[in-house]
């Protein structure tokens, strides 16, 4: 790889990142919107109290995804020294986020907050199993799918980027002066 080569790489991953930053502050922001408008809506305070937990969950995953996965900038005539460490931190960066991601994203104040607003309706319906299927199937079958999918993605994300980090080790050593 060369040195332009490994410039325009860097470059891609920063829009790549700036993208990703940007895609998940609004999505955050949509999340805390909508379930803002759902805890002005319930009275008990139980399913409230969840839906207030997922609201504010949107703001913090807005603000660490920001936090996280916004790139450092990269001047276009950097030397192949500060592009190669700038690619490298950034990449390291990304793999952190992704090993972290149940702290960095918040998904446990996210289980807790669906927990907090499904377990008092899935007690009511525990006299009726047909009810209960009814209601909490499609939830329950989205879980599953969303785990099926988000670990294995997980995974493949973490060996991508440490697979490029070890690359970039490679390509630093070949080009020690």
């Amino acid at each position: 790889m060369s040195a332009d080569q490994l410039r325009r790489k860097a470059q891609q991953r920063q829009r790549r990142a700036r993208f990703t930053a940007v895609y998940s502050a609004i999505i955050g922001l949509v999340i805390f919107l909508v379930f803002a408008r759902d805890f002005a809506k319930f009275h008990e305070l139980v399913p409230r109290m969840g839906l207030g937990l997922l609201s504010l969950w949107g703001i913090y995953y807005a603000y660490q995804s920001f936090k996280w996965l916004w790139p450092g900038r990269l001047a276009p005539d950097a030397m192949l020294d500060t592009t190669l460490q700038s690619y490298r931190s950034e990449l390291e960066k990304r793999r952190d986020y992704v090993q972290h991601i149940w702290r960095r994203a918040g998904l446990t104040f996210v289980f807790l907050g669906m927990s907090m607003f499904i377990v008092p309706g899935l007690i009511k319906s525990l006299d009726a199993p047909r009810l209960l299927l009814l209601n909490f199937g499609p939830f329950f079958a989205l879980l599953a799918i969303w785990c099926a999918i988000f670990f294995p993605r997980r995974k493949r994300q973490q060996q991508k980027l440490q697979q490029e980090i070890e690359g970039l080790r490679v390509f630093e050593r070949e080009n020690r002066p």
